[in-house]
């Protein structure tokens, strides 16, 4: 078996071990399985013609129903910090995932302000939250 070399872009420290690395580089942007575990749920209960990661919508939202103007995000508790959670920071380069944090929560909420503006509906959806909130998404969704 060959070993598989993780070519660094400068974004982040390098990790001290390999296996962080490994873990670290096998995140996934898109297709999460919270977003998928939600996504199947919401066609189950007959929410259909759902966008996912809909480009024409600021922020690009997980899933979005355009003719409603309803968006969601599908937020890792870990990447955007769940107020539910309240995960510590890691243990080593804190001073770089506390910037990255930040920065990512001030994305977030200029996605919500820029989604708003344009008359969309947002939902923020924790990763944490998915099995407990599906069926009071399918509520307010289903609302006319």
């Amino acid at each position: 078996m060959t070993k598989k070399i993780y070519i660094r872009d400068g974004r982040a420290p390098v990790p001290k071990s390999e296996v962080t690395s490994r873990v670290m580089s096998a995140n996934k942007a898109k297709n999460t399985k919270p977003e998928v575990i939600l996504r199947r749920a919401l066609w189950a209960n007959g929410l259909r013609g759902y966008r996912c990661n809909y480009k024409k919508a600021p922020g690009r939202p997980d899933i979005a129903f355009p003719k409603k103007k309803i968006a969601i995000f599908v937020n890792g508790c870990f990447w955007h910090r769940c107020p539910h959670c309240k995960l510590p920071l890691p243990k080593s380069n804190q001073d770089f995932w506390k910037t990255k944090f930040e920065a990512n929560k001030k994305r977030d909420r200029e996605k919500v302000t820029l989604l708003g503006k344009e008359g969309w509906k947002v939902f923020i959806i924790w990763e944490c939250e998915i099995p407990k909130k599906n069926q009071s998404l399918f509520n307010l969704l289903t609302r006319k």
